[in-house]
C-alpha cells in the first residue's frame, strides 16, 4: 500500500515511524512533514487544508489510504471532500467526517452531545458578543476556580482556568469583544471547575466497533509544578499509574460506550481516534473534552506501546470489521519529554541547529517543530523535540528519556524536569 500521512508534528513522526515498520506499506509520503519524517519517509510541501493539492497528489502517486494527524483538516471536512469526489471515494480515510469532527471543532456541541448521552462531565453554559453581561451574571453563581473555553479550535491554548472573579470576568470580555482567540472565542464556553487528577482516554473505532488504546497523562504547563502558560503539551507518560482496572472499567462503561453509541445515535460518521480529555473526581471519570485524532504529545507514548500493526488496524477500521483485529500492547512504560525553543509558549526564535541526535541510545527523539535546512537540522516551531523511552516502570523510562536529553543541545533549548513526577 501506498499511504499519506497529514501534518508535520511529533505526532505525525511517530505514526510514520510506526507505519513503516508495517509489511503492508510499500510507500509512505508525510505532508509537509518534518526532518524526522524526512528520513523515513517522503516529504511534500503542500498544506494540510490545501485539498486540491493533496487530492492531486494522492491521484498521481497512487494513494490507498491517507492518516490525518491535526483537527485543522477534519474539521474542514477533508474525508467528507474524499467522499464525494468520484476519483477520491474508493480511498481510506484514517478519521471523522466533518460532522463528527465538531466534537473537537465546537466545545458547545461537545458538552451538548455529552448531556445528550447522559456523560458524566461539567455544568456549563456559553456565551457570545451579545451575551456578556450574562456570562458575568453566570460566573457570579459559581464557586472559583472559574473555566473559560474558546468555543473554535485555538491550537490547544483556548481553555484559561482563573481564580479571581473580576479577572475572569476582564478575560470573558477580552475573549468574546476583543477577539483574544480570534474567530475560535466569538463563543466562550463557562464551565464549573473540577477538582481532580487529568489523564486521556484513546479510543480508535470504525463507527460501529471499538478498541480502546493505553491510557496516557499529558503536562501541559510550560513551568515545573505545572505553573505557567499552557502549551500543547510538555510531556506524557502511559500507562497512567492512578488509572486502576477498576476505574478504567468505569471509563468504559460510562463514558466509552455512550459515546460510540451516542455518536451512530446521532449519526456522526466516525472512522479514527477518539481522544477523551478525563479528569479522576474521587473514584469517578468525567470528560473534560473530546479531541478527534490523537494527541500530542500523547502519541510518542501510545503509539510506541501499540504491538499491533498499525495499517493492519486501519484497514480494520476503513473496512468497518475492527471487532476482527486484536489489540497487543507492551506491557512496558513509555515516557517522553518534549525539548522547546526559548520563549515558547510566547515568542521565540527559529532556525537554531540541533546537535547530538546521533548520540541518543535507549530512546527515540521523534521530531516535531525541527526541518532539514542546508543539510542541518534546525528549530522550526515551538515544540521542537519529544525523547521516548521505555522502562519497567515509568521512573525508568523517564531516566532515560532525560540522560539522553543530556546529549542534544540547541540554543535556548528549554524542557520540564519534573514529567511523571506528580505521580
Amino acid at each position: 500500500m501506498t499511504i499519506l500521512i497529514l501534518g508535520s508534528g511529533g505526532r505525525e513522526h511517530t505514526f510514520a515511524w510506526k507505519i513503516v515498520q508495517s509489511p503492508l506499506c510499500d510507500k509512505l509520503f508525510v505532508a509537509p512533514g518534518n526532518s524526522g519524517t524526512a528520513e523515513i519517509a517522503t516529504n511534500v510541501n503542500i498544506k494540510v487544508t490545501d485539498f486540491e493539492a493533496i487530492k492531486t497528489l494522492v491521484l498521481e502517486e497512487d494513494i490507498n489510504m491517507v492518516v490525518v494527524g491535526p483537527e485543522d483538516p477534519l474539521v474542514q471536512g477533508i474525508h467528507d471532500f474524499f467522499l464525494n469526489d468520484d476519483q477520491l471515494n474508493h480511498i481510506a480515510v484514517i478519521g471523522p467526517q466533518k460532522a463528527a469532527a465538531e466534537l473537537e471543532g465546537s466545545k458547545e456541541f461537545a458538552k451538548e452531545f455529552l448531556f445528550r448521552h447522559d456523560i458524566p462531565t461539567a455544568a456549563y453554559q456559553s456565551f457570545d458578543t451579545n451575551t456578556v453581561e450574562d456570562g458575568y451574571t453566570f460566573l457570579e453563581t459559581l464557586n472559583a476556580p472559574y473555566v473559560l473555553k474558546a468555543d473554535g479550535l485555538a491550537a490547544g491554548k483556548g481553555v484559561l482556568i482563573l481564580n479571581d472573579l473580576n479577572e475572569a470576568k476582564a478575560e470573558l470580555k477580552s475573549m468574546l469583544v476583543d477577539a483574544k482567540f480570534g474567530d475560535a472565542s466569538s463563543k466562550v464556553v463557562i464551565e464549573e471547575f473540577l477538582d481532580g487528577i487529568e489523564l486521556s482516554c484513546f479510543v480508535l473505532t470504525d463507527g460501529k466497533h471499538y478498541k480502546i488504546l493505553p491510557t496516557a497523562k499529558d503536562y501541559k504547563r510550560i513551568g515545573e509544578g505545572d505553573t505557567g502558560l499552557n502549551t500543547g503539551g510538555m510531556g506524557a507518560v502511559s500507562p497512567v499509574p492512578f488509572a486502576t482496572d477498576e476505574f478504567l472499567n468505569k471509563v468504559e462503561e460510562r463514558i466509552v460506550k455512550p459515546t460510540i453509541n451516542g455518536l451512530q445515535k446521532d449519526n456522526l460518521p466516525y472512522k479514527g481516534f477518539v481522544f477523551i480529555g478525563l479528569i479522576k473526581v474521587g473514584d469517578d471519570p468525567k470528560v473534560i473534552e473530546y479531541n478527534v485524532r490523537m494527541g500530542d504529545p500523547e502519541t510518542e507514548v501510545v503509539l510506541p506501546r501499540l504491538k499491533t500493526d498499525i495499517v493492519e488496524v486501519f484497514k480494520a477500521i476503513s473496512e468497518e470489521r475492527l471487532n476482527d483485529i486484536n489489540i497487543e500492547i507492551d506491557e512496558r512504560a513509555a515516557t517522553t519529554v518534549m525539548l522547546v525553543s526559548g520563549g515558547y509558549p510566547e515568542a521565540y526564535e527559529k532556525g537554531k541547529e540541533i546537535t547530538g541526535l546521533q548520540h541518543i541510545k535507549d530512546s527515540i527523539p521523534f521530531h516535531a517543530g525541527a526541518i532539514i535546512k542546508d543539510n542541518k537540522i534546525v528549530t522550526s516551531g515551538g515544540r521542537v523535540m519529544a525523547i521516548t523511552s521505555y522502562g519497567n516502570t515509568y521512573q525508568e523510562a523517564i531516566k532515560k528519556s532525560y540522560q539522553n536529553i543530556d546529549k542534544l543541545h540547541f540554543d535556548k533549548m528549554n524542557y520540564r524536569k519534573d514529567i511523571g513526577f506528580d505521580l
